[in-house]
């Protein structure tokens, strides 16, 4: 284990220079102190956890004191804001600090969110708050703990620092890692500001560094974005399969690592509901739970028009037909898996749409029926979970169906479907009436809840004795909370 002054730096990104990133120091924040802190990430650089208790470790990632080997990036990038094109984005109020290297020859990035104002912030603070650093920490952390592909958080830092939002708040930062922090976007505002010579360095940047076996094939980009396509395929296929709605499918959120990317108004579902829309500033719905499907082939369509100087606009088209058949395959033995299927059947698909067909409108909680669906026989189990139903008729033809699926099932006895079933089907999950809870636990200087939650949400899947209560369905008051932009 390292000291917080034993990492080691190696910035490439910094090194492409001042036409992808602009020089800019954190602004400190007043009194910082640590609200929590993820081990599983701080062992992604190696890092002792004990030292996240100490002063320095808050001072580091707070702005008042930096690496030697660090650089402070502003990254600039464009991108499509709910289907409309904004020419300049970038980061306006997070600085990527430098790449940090360990042991197993890993990079990741050190991002910290809430840094203060750049050349990119638009008009605004620079500033993130309390409540949304929390807010991605714990979907960071908890995500990854689902198996879904994810930006890491280490730490949340808070302060006495007040910033307005629709009333006064304190500052907080968020330290988040990836690989890369590069997005769709990056692509798109070189493309569109016509910097060829950019954008080939950009490009060459990304797949040396994070696709160097597609530097292998007879055409490397091609090769690249057919990566790009598989892995974003798989990602939301993840998200559908376990009920998560990002909110802000704008193309400067989406990863070229096909990773769940900038955390603002998210939520997992509560009551299954295909139209729920998230966020309360999309009045369109134009990023809602069944949207997401294709708003992530509309997403890599705009980056396949960023690189068509670099691959044939037929290869480009080609290769995005394959998004909705990967991400039909990965959607579809998730869910398998999840109903406890081990043997794929050719009417599968039907007996899930059906299903979902079903729990809409009934108010049947989408996690805890996946879970108790598990815990005895399916005999059982139906019966049970029967009464969340509003068309008895049909779930009743459902069930009888599902239940003879089963018996054709080979694969062990009701013990083995059980741990089969609990292995990939969650007991606790971020809802949102937890995460409120905790954040006005810590508004009040309380870092016990958020630190709990966090602990329960990093063993998502194992029944944890005297955590009952949070996997318990919400409150009526918490099924329904606004969650805006606003950081």
């Amino acid at each position: 284990m390292k000291a917080l002054d034993e990492l080691t730096f190696d910035n490439r990104f910094a090194r492409l220079g001042d036409g992808f990133s602009t020089h800019v120091l954190p602004e400190p924040i007043d009194e910082p102190r640590l609200v929590v802190a993820s081990k599983a990430a701080m062992a992604l650089l190696d890092l002792d956890p004990t030292i996240a208790e100490t002063p320095v470790f808050a001072e580091l990632f707070s702005g008042h004191k930096l690496w030697a080997e660090a650089e402070p990036r502003a990254m600039v990038y464009s991108g499509h804001q709910f289907g409309s094109y904004n020419p300049q984005l970038g980061d306006g109020r997070g600085l990527l600090l430098g790449e940090v290297y360990n042991e197993a020859g890993e990079h990741w990035d050190l991002h910290l969110k809430g840094a203060g104002q750049t050349p990119y912030s638009r008009m605004g603070d620079g500033r993130a708050v309390l409540r949304s650093s929390i807010r991605e920490f714990l979907a960071s952390e908890a995500l990854h703990a689902l198996g879904i592909a994810s930006s890491r958080a280490l730490c949340v830092i808070g302060s006495t620092t007040p910033v307005w939002r629709e009333k006064q708040e304190r500052a907080a930062m968020v330290l988040r890692l990836a690989p890369s922090h590069v997005r769709f976007g990056h692509f798109e505002y070189f493309y569109y500001t016509k910097k060829p010579e950019l954008q080939k360095q950009l490009a060459e940047h990304v797949l040396s560094l994070h696709f160097p076996k597609c530097q292998e094939q007879p055409e490397p980009y091609l090769a690249m974005f057919r990566e790009i396509v598989e892995s974003n395929a798989e990602l939301i296929a993840k998200w559908q399969a376990y009920g998560f709605c990002h909110g802000v499918m704008n193309t400067d959120n989406m990863s070229i690592l096909g990773i769940t990317f900038d955390f603002g108004p998210f939520a997992f579902l509560d009551d299954f509901d295909a139209q729920f829309i998230c966020n309360h500033s999309d009045d369109q719905g134009r990023y809602s739970f069944s949207n997401q499907v294709p708003i992530g082939q509309w997403n890599l369509s705009a980056l396949a028009q960023a690189l068509t100087p670099f691959i044939s606009v037929d290869a480009l088209r080609e290769t995005l037909g394959l998004y909705l058949p990967l991400y039909q395959a990965h959607y579809l033995d998730l869910m398998r898996r999840r109903l406890g299927f081990t043997c794929p059947e050719e009417d599968d698909q039907t007996l899930v749409e059906r299903l979902l067909q079903l729990m809409q409108g009934s108010g049947v909680d989408y996690t805890l029926f996946f879970r108790r669906l598990g815990d005895e026989s399916a005999a059982l189990a139906v019966a049970r979970l029967r009464d969340d139903f509003m068309d008895l008729k049909g779930f009743d033809a459902w069930a009888d169906l599902y239940k003879a699926r089963v018996a054709r099932e080979a694969n062990g006895g009701e013990e083995q479907r059980r741990e089969r079933m609990h292995a990939v089907n969650p007991l606790y999950i971020l809802r949102n009436y937890l995460a409120q809870k905790a954040i006005e636990a810590a508004e009040s200087g309380d870092y016990t809840e958020v630190r709990r939650l966090h602990e329960v949400l990093s063993k998502p899947f194992e029944e944890q004795p005297g955590m009952e209560q949070y996997a318990q369905r919400p409150p009526d008051w918490g099924k329904h909370l606004e969650i805006s932009c606003s950081s």
